[in-house]
């Protein structure tokens, strides 16, 4: 049965068809919904023409920047994401009769912390659960927890206190945002050995107002690494040397890790970096609290759990 009338109520509407409308709302653009979707342009317009004449009223109105839903619209996509979330809670119980020999796991992670955390502990769950895939979801904590909320994925690596989540979280792992500079940056020869009461796991700290001379490569500030850079600079009287103030937070540590200026950084990285130094800040460090989220208030499949279990038996 490919239609899916009875649970969703929307006639004609499979649920492939579900996330033709999430994916034009989360892009704004029909054109950019329908590379997302692999599928002509003119055949999703189509089916957003059949679709507001079937309800009867428009869905989507376009503007300079694209296209954005109407009020009906936004009821339309709501009821779409409860009816995917319905379908995944039920594919997850079904899958589980089948004992594991099949089925996928939606995993949710920021881009840069899954690029250092997330591969050891997937080729741990590989290697134990070899018929389960693992599709990642990357986008940042916030819209993380809001899909975690309307059930779209199973679990996710997210940025703790949580905002929105109020049960089913866990804490992971604490990561100590740091600096990291390139192998032969003058820098290190100012650097101290951590003292053995500190609360720090880097051998070795620098005095923040000792790499003033040297110049600074910055993620934007409406990220975590932009905000406490910032914040340690602003509370220290400092104004440092930056040419380049808005980069990724990975194009900054891998920057830094060629010997091109000093980044900010977690020290989760240095798995990554193994060529490059990493300092702690010392007394203007800071770690932050990472934690395992699953759905809430839904059916957790045994999959999501045995990937749950993987995370803390790896990194926890």
């Amino acid at each position: 049965m490919t239609k899916l009338r009875m649970l969703w109520g929307i006639s004609g509407m499979e649920v492939k068809e579900l996330n033709y409308l999430i994916a034009i709302a989360e892009e704004r653009s029909i054109s950019k919904a329908s590379e997302r979707l692999f599928m002509a342009q003119s055949s999703l317009s189509q089916f957003l023409s059949t679709l507001e004449s079937e309800v009867g009223t428009k869905l989507f109105v376009r503007t300079s920047t694209g296209v954005r839903p109407t009020e009906a619209g936004r009821l339309m996509i709501d009821y779409a994401r409860r009816g995917i979330s319905a379908y995944h809670e039920v594919r997850d119980q079904i899958q589980d009769i089948q004992e594991m020999q099949g089925g996928r796991v939606l995993m949710g992670v920021s881009t840069f912390r899954g690029t250092f955390l997330l591969p050891p502990v997937l080729n741990a769950f590989h290697m134990e659960y070899p018929n389960i895939h693992v599709n990642i979801v990357e986008e940042n904590s916030m819209a993380l927890e809001q899909m975690l909320q309307n059930g779209t994925i199973d679990l996710a690596l997210i940025v703790l206190p949580a905002k929105s989540l109020k049960s089913d979280v866990e804490m992971l792992m604490k990561d100590e945002i740091c600096l990291i500079a390139g192998a032969g940056h003058p820098v290190l020869e100012l650097a101290k050995t951590t003292p053995p009461d500190s609360s720090s796991l880097i051998p070795r700290y620098i005095d923040i107002r000792d790499t003033l001379p040297y110049e600074y490569l910055l993620s934007d500030y409406d990220t975590i690494l932009g905000r406490e850079s910032r914040r340690i600079f602003r509370e220290n009287g400092l104004l440092p040397e930056v040419h380049n103030e808005k980069l990724s937070a990975f194009l900054a540590a891998s920057m830094g890790a060629a010997g091109l200026g000093l980044a900010f950084t977690y020290y989760s990285a240095r798995h990554y970096y193994q060529q490059a130094e990493f300092l702690s800040l010392g007394k203007d460090g800071t770690s932050l609290e990472l934690g395992i989220a699953l759905a809430p208030g839904r059916y957790h499949s045994r999959a999501a759990l045995a990937l749950k279990d993987i995370f803390f038996q790896v990194l926890g």
